[in-house]
């Protein structure tokens, strides 16, 4: 009987321990072929946004505006008013994100408030650009009557605020407790520390968060559709209509016209390229935070 049971139990463990390894192997091809797959789909994107976007590279690209069909034009006021209204979008929403971000971290953390303000953030991160650009179309476009290039900025900083809260307080949770405590011990109040030693700890995670803030808002149309709705022509006033890069792609891809599709394309692989670079810029920076 022993020897019969000692035989089972080496069959059970056998057949366990096969069991387990078919598992580990079925989920290692599974995890190959998603990669795969992932891989093939962005390489396909890259590859058709260069085989259509290469041709239409060229210096009347950067130097001319948005031109009627058959007529020679460019898509330079379409690319200063992206990075006019994306940076300015910037400057709204990272100072005010970076704020929220601070108080969500170090002043609120267990206050009703604090975990309204959370819940809010956490909406908007996961909220249609479209809904915020009829939020500001009603807020901005409507009382003004008319549209204009602050509009669409506003509209870019809500889409990039939660993103640097987000960032913000999840970098400042992690630092140690002990090294608030150190600064404390010192003499130094609570916004030196925060300042002095929790910040500066965390500036790499934190640059992490409002590069990927840029590279969520650069390529952003449906809300700018309703607030800055685009120009033709060269246009540095905020309380205009300004062109920008992703309505200008979205209202050439639509078109009947080989020349305005072709700059739709190359519109695009430069959105991509721009996007694709601050990504790249960071991860290098997040390794050297690390290193």
């Amino acid at each position: 009987m022993k020897a019969n049971n000692t035989l089972m139990r080496a069959d059970r463990s056998a057949s366990l321990l096969w069991r387990r390894h078919l598992c580990d192997r079925l989920a290692t091809v599974l995890s190959w072929l998603g990669m795969l797959i992932v891989v093939f789909m962005l390489g396909s994107i890259l590859w058709t946004l260069f085989k259509n976007g290469l041709a239409g590279l060229s210096v009347h690209l950067f130097t001319m505006s948005m031109a009627a069909p058959g007529q020679p034009g460019g898509l330079a006021n379409a690319i200063v008013g992206s990075i006019i209204q994306t940076g300015l979008a910037i400057l709204i929403g990272a100072p005010a994100g970076l704020m929220t971000g601070i108080y969500l971290a170090e002043y609120g953390t267990t206050s009703r408030m604090a975990r309204t303000v959370r819940f809010v953030s956490d909406m908007l991160l996961s909220a249609p650009s479209i809904l915020i650009g009829l939020f500001i179309y009603m807020m901005l476009v409507v009382p003004f009557g008319h549209f204009s290039g602050l509009s669409g900025a506003v509209a870019l900083a809500i889409l990039a605020m939660p993103i640097v809260v987000r960032t913000t307080e999840d970098m400042l949770r992690l630092v140690p407790v002990a090294m608030r405590e150190a600064g404390i011990a010192l003499g130094a109040p609570k916004w030196r520390v925060i300042l002095f030693i929790c910040l500066r700890a965390v500036r790499a995670g934190i640059m992490t968060g409002v590069l990927l803030a840029v590279a969520r808002v650069a390529g952003e149309t449906a809300p700018l559709l309703f607030t800055s709705l685009g120009n033709s022509e060269w246009s540095l006033d905020l309380g205009r209509p300004m062109a920008s890069l992703p309505v200008a792609i979205y209202q050439y891809a639509g078109s009947a016209y080989q020349d305005w599709m072709q700059q739709a394309w190359t519109g695009a692989l430069l959105v991509t390229l721009g996007v694709l670079i601050i990504n790249i810029v960071v991860r290098v920076g997040t390794r050297g935070g690390r290193s």
